[in-house]
C-alpha cells in the first residue's frame, strides 16, 4: 500500500541581481514564476519471510548468574548452572589481625526481588565445588562443567527457597533476597594467608585465579524454579580483640567482602534445554517461535530489494529518505510457568551475529538494530532502518548476506549522564549489548503479518 500526501506551494524565484539592487533601482528585473509540487510517500506493501532456527549455545558476557531448573508445560526442560572467578579486593584488613581472627567465610547470593520462574517456595538444593583449573576467557554455555572441578572437593551445599516467609518486616522490605552458604574455615585461612604471603595475588583477578580458579555451583535436589542472581560475594567474619585501661577485654565483631563477582572475571553459565514436544509441532508447522537462553532464534529474509525498487520506480531525480520502520506482532506462548517474551530483541545481519558478541559491538543500525518489547500493543518495532536503506542504496549488487538476518535475545545495559547545567539534563544511552542470559523466555512472532514502513519525500518542478 501507497500512500501520497501532496503539498502545492508557489514560489517566486528572483534573479541574484537582484537581490544586490533595490526595486527603486531596478524596476523590470525578469522575475519569473516555478510551481513546486512537493509529496510525501508512505509505503507498506512489503512481504517477510521467516523461521525459526537453532540457537544451541550463547556466550556468557554478563555478571547475572543463573541457577535452577524447570520442566514447563508448553516450554520444555531447562537447567543451569554456572562456573566463576572472583575478583580479589587489593587490600585485606590486616591490622592486629592473624588467621586465628578470623571466626567464618560465607558465599553470599543475591537474587532481586521477582527474579526468577517457578515457584519461590519450593524446596532445591545447591552444591559448592572448587575450581580445578582457571576457565578459559572465551567460553560457551555448553562447556563441559566436569572439565574443571573435582567432584570430590565439595566446599558446601545448602537447601534454599526463595522468599521471605517468616522472616522480619525489614527482611521483607528488602528489594532482594539472600542465600547463604558457609564455606570452610580452612579456605578462609588459605585466601588471607595467600595476601599475606604473596599481595601481587591480589592485584589482578588473574592472578588470583592461579591460586584459587573459582568455584562451580550446581545444582543438587528439587525441580520447578529457576533464579537470576545478580551479584556473588565471599565474605570474610572476623574479630579484634583489644583491652581497655582497666584491664577488660573487648570483643569487636568485622566483616569484609573481598571477594565478588564482576564484569572483569571470567563466568559461565551452563545452559541446557529441552524442547517440549508441542513446542516442536508449532516450530515444525511453521509458527515463528523464540526460545531463551538457548533454544531458538528467528532467521529472516528482510526485502530490501523490493524496497529498493519501490522506491527506485517512485522517487524521482528530487528525493529524501525520511524513515524506514519494521514492527513485528508478538504473541505470548501459554505456559505454567509465567514464561514471558523477551524483553528485548537485537536484529543482526546474520553472518555478522557471532563477531557482534565477540567485539562487545553496539548497535549500529546499519547491520544491527534492538528493539523493546510493547506490551500494550503487543509487537517489537524496529524504528530506526534508514541508514541501512541509504547504505543499500549505494550497492551496485545485493547478496544474500545483505538482507539474511537473525532475531535474537539480547541483555541491554544502559548509562545516564546527568550535565552540570541548571537545569540538570540527563542523557541515557546504550552502554553493552550481550547475548540473553537469565530466566526462560519465550515468544511467537508473526513474521508473515509484520509491517514495514518506508516514508520519502520527492519534489516535482514544473
Amino acid at each position: 500500500m501507497t500512500k501520497v500526501i501532496n503539498t502545492a506551494l508557489r514560489v517566486i524565484a528572483i534573479l541574484g541581481a537582484a537581490v544586490l539592487t533595490s526595486c527603486e533601482d531596478t524596476p523590470n528585473v525578469g522575475a519569473s514564476l516555478v510551481k513546486d509540487e512537493s509529496e510525501v510517500v508512505i509505503a507498506t506493501d512489503f512481504a517477510v519471510t521467516g523461521k525459526s532456527v537453532d540457537n544451541p549455545r550463547v556466550q556468557s558476557r554478563t555478571v547475572t548468574q543463573v541457577l535452577g531448573q524447570i520442566d514447563a508445560k508448553g516450554y520444555g526442560r531447562f537447567a543451569s548452572d554456572f562456573m566463576t572467578q572472583f575478583m580479589p579486593s587489593a587490600k585485606i584488613d590486616t591490622q592486629n589481625i592473624t588467621a586465628e581472627n578470623i571466626d567464618s567465610l560465607k558465599l553470599l547470593l543475591f537474587v532481586p526481588k521477582g527474579s526468577f520462574v517457578g515457584d519461590s517456595i519450593t524446596p532445591m538444593g545447591l552444591e559448592v565445588y572448587r575450581l580445578s583449573k582457571q576457565l578459559p576467557s572465551l567460553i560457551y554455555s555448553n562447556a563441559d562443567p566436569t572439565e574443571y572441578y573435582d567432584p570430590a572437593d565439595l566446599l558446601a551445599s545448602r537447601i534454599y527457597a526463595c522468599n521471605a516467609l517468616g522472616a522480619t518486616d525489614s527482611i521483607r522490605a528488602l528489594s532482594y533476597r539472600l542465600i547463604d552458604v558457609k564455606l570452610p574455615l580452612q579456605l578462609a585461612h588459605e585466601l588471607y594467608q595467600l595476601y599475606i604471603d604473596d599481595p601481587s595475588a591480589y592485584a589482578f583477578p588473574s592472578n588470583f585465579a592461579q591460586h584459587f580458579p573459582g568455584i562451580y555451583i550446581k545444582n543438587s535436589y528439587g525441580s520447578g524454579r529457576v533464579i537470576e542472581i545478580s551479584s556473588t560475594i565471599m565474605r570474610m567474619y572476623y574479630h579484634t580483640t583489644t583491652t581497655d585501661s582497666q584491664g577488660k577485654e573487648k570483643i569487636t565483631r568485622h566483616q569484609g567482602s573481598y571477594y565478588a563477582v564482576t564484569p572483569e572475571i571470567v563466568l559461565n553459565n551452563n545452559l541446557s534445554y529441552t524442547i517440549s514436544d508441542d513446542l516442536r509441532q508449532r516450530i515444525d508447522k511453521g509458527e515463528d517461535i523464540i526460545v531463551a537462553p538457548v533454544g531458538r532464534d528467528i532467521e529472516l529474509q528482510f526485502p530490501i530489494k523490493e524496497i529498493i525498487d519501490h522506491y527506485n520506480a517512485n522517487s524521482g531525480s528530487l528525493a529524501v529518505v525520511n524513515s524506514l520502520s519494521f514492527d513485528i506482532p508478538a504473541e505470548k506462548i501459554t505456559n505454567d510457568y509465567g514464561i514471558q517474551p523477551p524483553k528485548d530483541l537485537l536484529l543482526i545481519l546474520s553472518d555478522k551475529k557471532e563477531d557482534f558478541f565477540l567485539r562487545s559491538e553496539l548497535n549500529n543500525n546499519v547491520t544491527s538494530f534492538y528493539a523493546s518489547y510493547d506490551s500494550a500493543k503487543r509487537r517489537y518495532r524496529f524504528s530506526g532502518m534508514r541508514e541501512y536503506l541509504l547504505e543499500m542504496l549505494k550497492k551496485t549488487d545485493i547478496t544474500p548476506e545483505d538482507y539474511t538476518f537473525t532475531l535474537t535475545p539480547v541483555n541491554i545495559e544502559t548509562e545516564t549522564n546527568t550535565s552540570n547545567s541548571y537545569y540538570g539534563s540527563s542523557t541515557t544511552y546504550v552502554s553493552a549489548i550481550n547475548p540473553y542470559i537469565g530466566a526462560p523466555t519465550m515468544v511467537k512472532l508473526d513474521i508473515p503479518k509484520s509491517k514495514i514502513t518506508l516514508t520519502f519525500s520527492k519534489q516535482t518542478l514544473d
